[in-house]
């Protein structure tokens, strides 16, 4: 449907509209003639005053040609093959970019003077000390948009954030840096499609209070996080690969950004490819060039729900996806949200360099006083298989003292691990960390080589089965503080003195079929080994 009219383009620039090389605002709108000359279909950003040289600042050209589509009611804006030198670029409802073959937004060095000094300022946000700087504020980006409706992004061109900052926390940065590829808030009917995003900052793509959204065949080889929706509801994510060797790939949280708690709800992820492992642009490049041991990165590129958990997350199913050489996959309630509804499946995991899975409800709290602490229930895990998992912790599932996870059901799993733990390791009591940060590696070395589950009521694992690749003098699961668990036909591999099972203060504890271990039923422990 992009198809271009050259005698129509040509009739264009034979009018002799295309700007003037006298600078103009990023803001200014275009004249009357400008806005009923184009065709009510396609605005080319060129006819507008951009250059697509790579040199020239382009930001003023590319806004007057979308306000211009938005004047006349709604178009598809194009930048043909070139490069696009931008600070913001503000998208308006009714509007589509299209990225074309050989094209490139690239996001300038904030430290630019004159007339095109930078990005546009953070807006300000009485609720910013409840999130980090980058999750507060939308307008300091290379592409945003605000209370807007029916737009797209679509390619296949690039995005390149090459003077983005990847922020630092909760550090304020100054007006005219920007920090994200790609941030929308409030705005609803939005599709991303088959463009790619290189160097994206702190966020290559950043939605918060977006509904009827379609992510769909994005590349992403990003310094920070991928794709992070927030508060966000009714949400397609397909067939997309992201390389984010320094934070998270694909991401849903329910911050506090908004000034409300709003859930996240009714997402589908599938068809995914993320990972941690490459070097920045090497996934782009299909290059493929593994992450050394002298390059420093954390080779995180997960998918993870949280940490901001303030509104929740529910009715979520992520199926059909690759997570390679980085960590594993994160549900995460530690702010005052209910996780639920959620199925998982048809995962693979390979060179998990932290632990496969990592559900975890906490107390950290960062929100408005008064909230209680949240729920995490209902999820289904299935049709799991993890390779070559080198962390050599285990899988976590903790709640906390007198809140619990219920009703989690894993099945079909088969976890390959390194092992080589010592027997000292058995006795370790890992911490409770109620109100910290939730990450797996701050709960140190685990007791178990499997499976750590504490403070969980009515959880069934079925035709689960552990391995490792070094000799584990650990058990294969310990179990603290557990109501009603059933374990049907789990093979966990253990070392000749160690047992299968430790289980400390659970009730209702059913063991069928599995190996080594008899048949056994008991109907409350203090202590017990099997």
């Amino acid at each position: 449907m992009f198809m271009k009219d050259l005698g129509r383009r040509d009739f264009i620039r034979g009018t002799g509209l295309g700007i003037s090389s006298v600078a103009i605002g990023a803001n200014a709108r275009p004249s009357m003639a400008e806005t009923s000359s184009a065709s009510a279909a396609e605005f080319d950003v060129r006819t507008f005053g951009a250059k697509g040289d790579g040199k020239a600042f382009d930001t003023a050209g590319i806004n007057r040609a979308i306000y211009a589509a938005a004047a006349a009611g709604g178009a598809t804006v194009v930048f043909p093959a070139g490069t696009y030198l931008c600070y913001s670029i503000h998208l308006k409802s009714n509007v589509d970019l299209y990225l074309g073959p050989g094209s490139t937004i690239l996001a300038a060095d904030s430290a630019a003077s004159g007339e095109n000094a930078g990005y546009d300022p953070p807006e300000p946000n009485q609720w910013d000390k409840y999130q980090d700087f980058g999750h507060s504020h939308w307008h300091n980006s290379l592409i945003w948009g605000e209370d807007i409706e029916n737009i797209s992004i679509q390619g296949p061109g690039r995005i390149w954030g090459k003077g983005l900052s990847r922020g630092n926390g909760d550090t304020v940065l100054p007006a005219g840096v920007g920090n994200k590829s790609i941030s929308l808030k409030n705005c609803h009917n939005v599709t991303l499609r088959d463009f790619s995003v290189l160097h994206g900052g702190h966020f290559a793509v950043l939605a918060t209070g977006v509904d009827n959204f379609t992510i769909d065949n994005l590349s992403i080889d990003t310094n920070r996080d991928g794709i992070d929706i927030d508060c966000c509801r009714n949400v397609r994510v397909s067939n997309c690969s992201v390389n984010s060797p320094w934070d998270d790939a694909i991401c849903l949280k329910s911050s506090y950004g908004l000034g409300f708690a709003r859930s996240t709800d009714h997402v589908t992820i599938t068809n995914c490819y993320v990972t941690g492992g490459y070097e920045e642009g090497t996934l782009l490049d299909a290059t493929y060039k593994r992450i050394g041991p002298d390059y420093k990165a954390a080779r995180t590129g997960r998918i993870k729900f949280g940490t901001e958990s303030n509104g929740g997350f529910r009715n979520i199913t992520v199926s059909n996806c690759v997570i390679d050489d980085c960590h594993g996959i994160a549900l995460e309630s530690v702010d005052g949200a209910f996780l639920e509804d959620v199925s998982i499946s048809n995962i693979t995991m390979r060179d998990i360099v932290d632990v496969p899975l990592f559900i975890r409800l906490g107390s950290r709290m960062r929100g408005p006083e008064g909230v209680p602490v949240g729920q995490i229930r209902r999820v289904n895990i299935s049709n799991v298989v993890v390779s070559n998992c080198t962390s050599r912790q285990a899988s976590i599932i903790t709640g906390i003292p007198g809140h619990y996870i219920e009703d989690l059901k894993l099945s079909n799993m088969l976890v390959l691990h390194q092992g080589g733990r010592g027997k000292e390791d058995a006795a370790i009591q890992p911490p409770e960390l109620e109100n910290a940060y939730p990450e797996p590696s701050r709960f140190g070395p685990m007791p178990a080589h499997g499976f750590y589950i504490r403070h969980v009521k009515n959880v069934q694992m079925r035709d689960v089965e552990v391995r490792y690749s070094t000799e584990d003098a650990r058990p294969g699961l310990v179990l603290e503080d557990v109501a009603a668990a059933d374990f049907v036909h789990v093979k966990i591999q253990h070392a000749s003195n160690a047992p299968t099972f430790v289980l400390r203060n659970v009730t209702n504890f059913n063991v069928y079929e599995n190996w080594p271990s008899p048949d056994t039923h008991l109907e409350k422990v203090d202590q017990q080994a099997l």
